[in-house]
């Protein structure tokens, strides 16, 4: 049975972007639509989608384009279709991986401590204004 597609449109809708998005994460090269159809749309399939996705959840964590480019194309060769690489590649992409998720624990933590400041702030003003009139 052949993997359902859709159009780009479609899958920016599933993945919460705007098309606009989507076009230009093709035009920069970490989008790849699956094909085209007879008129020359964009179609998509499942897998295909699950790269916005990523991109998605990269972009409030400052990720830049050659950071997300570099942590697709890790994760499409652990995934690829005709089987993951074996020994030293493997271990190399594993350890780029690793260091990806580094990356993003940190940057996590970075946004927790500016979350923690803000509402700190936000305490410090409702304290100062005082109960409502």
């Amino acid at each position: 049975m052949a993997e359902r597609q859709m159009r780009i449109g479609e899958a920016a809708e599933r993945t919460r972007l705007s098309l606009r998005t989507v076009r230009h994460y093709e035009e920069v090269g970490l989008v790849i639509p699956s094909a085209r159809s007879k008129g020359g749309f964009r179609l998509c399939t499942e897998v295909d989608v699950e790269r916005p996705v990523v991109i998605r959840r990269m972009k409030p964590l400052d990720f830049c384009l050659e950071e997300m480019r570099d942590l697709l194309e890790i994760t499409d060769r652990l995934a690829a279709a005709d089987g993951p690489p074996a020994g030293d590649e493997k271990e190399r992409l594993r350890e780029r991986l690793d260091s990806c998720r580094e990356a993003a624990d940190a940057r996590c933590e970075t946004l927790r401590a500016q979350s923690a400041a803000a509402e700190d702030f936000a305490a410090t003003l409702r304290h100062r204004l005082g109960p409502a009139n």
